[in-house]
């Protein structure tokens, strides 16, 4: 049986077929494929489901097109489980080796299999890049093209490399910490996820997070070297590895000690939310499972929850006119969408622009600007005209990879790319320094 038939049959006879789906899905809009569209790819899956159809190279090449940014799911009037469905079929195609190559096989057991799966590894790599990054290295032999020599594909992803942080997060941030007296209680009590790419190269946006939680009465508890999360596991078909990251990351936190566990990443904080589905078999954790999803939150839904402190307007700010991108994972799997902007409303002297599109996917994806350039460079393409448009200075997202991709994207414009919570840790600090 494969894991397509092992799926509740009711799942997959959810979809009505309505076709509302259809202009929500970019894949479908670039392609009017009706294979490459949210409905097609279901009746694929049913079919293979059903022994109609075998499972073969052209249905893996199908799903790994499918970006996973579940506009479908937020449009389709049935409530179609888009996720689990995606999550499956990948996992199916990995299971039966359909799309097996040498070259593939190996980056998929480097990144999945070993660096993923080992945090201080992972960190040691970044500060291996850093080292690199720093010394200049790098900018001089694609000065001079000597990195012609690599690999035609590697050459491609090589401008792509992140910029590693100046210091990672537990070098910024103390494993606790509270502005409450010593002996006082806080407000509330938070635990704070790092994250990997978070981590590595955006760490001062978790610092900015603890700030602005602290700002907002909340002490805030930071394990060390934290696991990753396994949502770029679960969303590339390796399901068992992330179980035994989603183990890793509840054993990592006190659950009863902490009143809510603070993401600030809108693709990683999708994944933390369904630790309950992945482990729902596990007689161990299954019930943790269930508290964990009970308790995490995305930082703009917690300080939405618990009231946001405005900052007080004592100093001009700089940029003073934003538009807001959406992370698909955050608006469409979290369904966090109207809480980002009103963390940005509530900055003083601050205008937020609408952006036109603002929930269409901008090509990241996880890995999909790696995986399919082609098709992510174009929906990058859309995603900074419209910014352009806006005539905004900065765009604000809420998700490393869109963060990544836009700043690739408006390299050459002078728009900055930053995140609300950036923007809401400014306001405080130049509150405080007044």
């Amino acid at each position: 049986m494969n894991l397509l038939q092992s799926l509740d049959y009711s799942v997959l006879q959810q979809c009505m077929h309505c076709g509302m789906c259809l202009p929500t899905c970019p894949t479908y809009v670039e392609t009017r494929r009706e294979r490459s569209s949210p409905r097609g790819r279901i009746s694929l899956m049913r079919s293979i489901a059903d022994g109609a159809l075998p499972l073969g190279p052209e249905f893996a090449d199908e799903m790994y097109y499918c970006l996973g940014c579940l506009a479908c799911q937020t449009a389709c009037p049935a409530g179609v489980d888009y996720a689990q469905l995606f999550e499956t079929a990948r996992a199916e195609i990995e299971r039966s080796e359909v799309a097996r190559h040498p070259e593939r096989d190996f980056w998929r057991w480097l990144t999945l299999n070993v660096l993923f799966m080992h945090p201080r590894l992972l960190r040691l790599v970044g500060w291996g890049l850093r080292l690199w990054q720093k010394s200049g290295l790098d900018r001089l032999l694609r000065r001079y093209h000597f990195l012609g020599l690599l690999p035609a594909k590697l050459r491609k992803l090589e401008p792509q490399t992140p910029r590693m942080a100046e210091a990672f997060s537990d070098s910024l941030i103390a494993p606790v910490e509270s502005l409450a007296a010593p002996g006082a209680r806080p407000r509330h009590r938070v635990g704070l996820l790092t994250g990997c790419i978070q981590d590595l190269a955006f760490s001062h946006i978790n610092r900015d997070t603890v700030d602005v939680l602290l700002a907002n009465g909340c002490e805030v508890i930071t394990p060390r070297s934290q696991p990753c999360c396994g949502s770029l596991h679960a969303h590339n078909g390796e399901l068992e590895l992330a179980r035994e990251l989603a183990r890793r990351q509840i054993d990592s936190f006190d659950l009863d000690e902490v009143d809510a566990i603070i993401t600030n990443a809108g693709g990683c904080g999708s994944h933390l939310k369904q630790y309950g589905h992945l482990l729902h078999h596990d007689p161990l954790y299954a019930a943790k499972a269930r508290q964990w999803d009970r308790k995490v939150k995305d930082i703009h839904e917690w300080l939405a929850q618990i009231g946001i402190r405005p900052p007080q307007p004592l100093t001009p700010l700089s940029p003073q006119s934003v538009t807001y991108h959406e992370s698909c994972h955050l608006c469409h799997g979290q369904k966090v969408s109207r809480q980002p902007r009103q963390v940005l409303q509530a900055i003083p002297g601050l205008k937020l622009q609408e952006l036109p599109e603002s929930n269409w996917c901008c090509g990241s994806a996880g890995i999909y600007n790696i995986t399919q350039p082609e098709q992510s460079a174009k929906l990058l393409e859309r995603k900074v005209g419209h910014i352009r448009r806006t005539g905004a200075a900065c765009v604000a997202t809420s998700n490393p990879g869109c963060h990544l991709q836009l700043a690739q994207g408006l390299q050459a414009d002078g728009i900055e790319v930053t995140q609300p919570v950036t923007l809401l840790a400014q306001a405080y600090r130049a509150e405080q320094a007044n």
